[in-house]
């Protein structure tokens, strides 16, 4: 086993989650510059995270969005300009057919006439 390849400051620091507040109590290397007073009296290094296990919809079994960039909103725009795009589509295709049977129709009618 390779020799000095680990870091050796590691420290007690807190993990809060934004979504919903929980906290956890870890051993990190993780730099931090804000601090919190933990639950038996002594201050520990903070560090912000935006989800954990306690939010996380894998772990909690709800569905939910934790979308923060507007990444799923942003899909949900393109995924509905397409589909308008598409029907568009279809209904001139649909457009140009009846034309031509119209067009077909008028030929047949004057050449019977």
């Amino acid at each position: 086993m390779k020799k000095d390849i680990h870091p050796d400051n590691y420290r007690l620091v807190v993990f809060e989650d934004l979504n919903n507040g929980s906290r956890i109590l870890t051993r990190s290397t993780v730099a931090s510059e804000e601090t919190t007073k933990w639950e038996d009296g002594n201050e520990y290094p903070l560090v912000k995270v935006h989800i954990t296990s306690f939010s996380h919809p894998y772990y909690t079994g709800e569905e939910r969005v934790l979308d923060l960039e507007g990444r799923v909103d942003k899909f949900k725009a393109r995924a509905a300009a397409g589909q308008a795009a598409k029907d568009k589509r279809a209904a001139a295709a649909q457009k140009t057919k009846r034309r031509a049977a119209a067009k077909a129709a008028k030929s047949a009618d004057e050449q019977a006439a």
